[in-house]
């Protein structure tokens, strides 16, 4: 099999709908400081920022612009946090977590991967998720073995593109296009600043709107988040995870 590229994913939004547990945890921390729940429309709106990739600090920053003061300690916020979204021990065994981490939908299945590979496509992610968090998606939940991962801590947060050129170094020895699939402005900014450190790469940035806007009420959102991703830098938009192989094909003409 020759290798024709590498494929990056990113994890929350991607490879899984966490609209019901990241997000959910962002509204319901936020909650528990300020007596009020965050509104979806304001939580992607500071995602399109591109700079609040960090649930941690995006719940912190929905408290500071609701005016909440004091803000709460940084380390008790990610306590009460991860108290919602794991609901036991990070580091604990995943039987035992309660929490939103157990109502996730994956957004592919394993042979989805088996089919890049097929394809001549390696592949990897680079996620702001925890590595538990991360690790219990694609190992316990896909089966995936021997995953290449930059996960929370490995590498600065994105768009900081450090663990994202590290990541596609290991795969592609730097011969290779590399892709990069995301679901926020933050993504897209992490392949634009790849660019501008190492432009003799060729980086293509693909994109797609996280699952909540694919609802049908909420077509007029999803265009415009979309809009957003493009002007931010995305080459193509794409209309979910599982048609990547086929973008990814038209555009390096594989």
């Amino acid at each position: 099999m020759s290798l024709k590229a590498v494929l990056l994913f990113d994890i929350d939004g991607v490879i899984r709908d966490v609209g019901g547990s990241y997000r959910r945890a962002i509204v319901e921390t936020v909650h528990h400081y300020s007596g009020t729940r965050p509104s979806p429309e304001s939580i992607d709106a500071l995602k399109a920022e591109g700079c609040w990739n960090n649930d941690w600090e995006a719940s912190r920053e929905l408290l500071r612009r609701s005016g909440h003061d004091p803000l709460p300690d940084f380390e008790a916020l990610v306590e009460v946090f991860n108290g919602f979204y794991f609901g036991g021990d990070p580091e604990g065994d995943p039987s035992h977590w309660q929490g939103f981490i157990g109502s996730e939908p994956l957004l592919v299945d394993a042979a989805f991967f088996a089919d890049l590979r097929r394809a001549g496509v390696l592949w990897g992610f680079v996620s702001g998720a925890e590595p538990p968090s991360a690790r219990f998606v694609l190992e316990t939940r896909l089966g995936l073995q021997q995953v290449p991962l930059i996960a929370m801590g490995d590498a600065p947060d994105k768009p900081d593109p450090t663990g994202f050129l590290r990541l596609a170094a290991e795969l592609g020895q730097r011969q290779l296009p590399v892709a990069y699939l995301g679901d926020t402005v933050a993504d897209v900014l992490t392949v634009q600043r790849a660019r501008q450190q190492e432009p003799q790469q060729r980086f293509i940035s693909l994109a797609v709107a996280p699952p909540h806007l694919h609802k049908p009420e909420h077509q007029e959102r999803r265009r415009a988040y979309e809009a957003q991703l493009l002007h931010a830098g995305a080459d193509r938009v794409i209309p979910s995870t599982s048609a990547v192989l086929e973008v990814l094909e038209q555009t390096l003409a594989l």
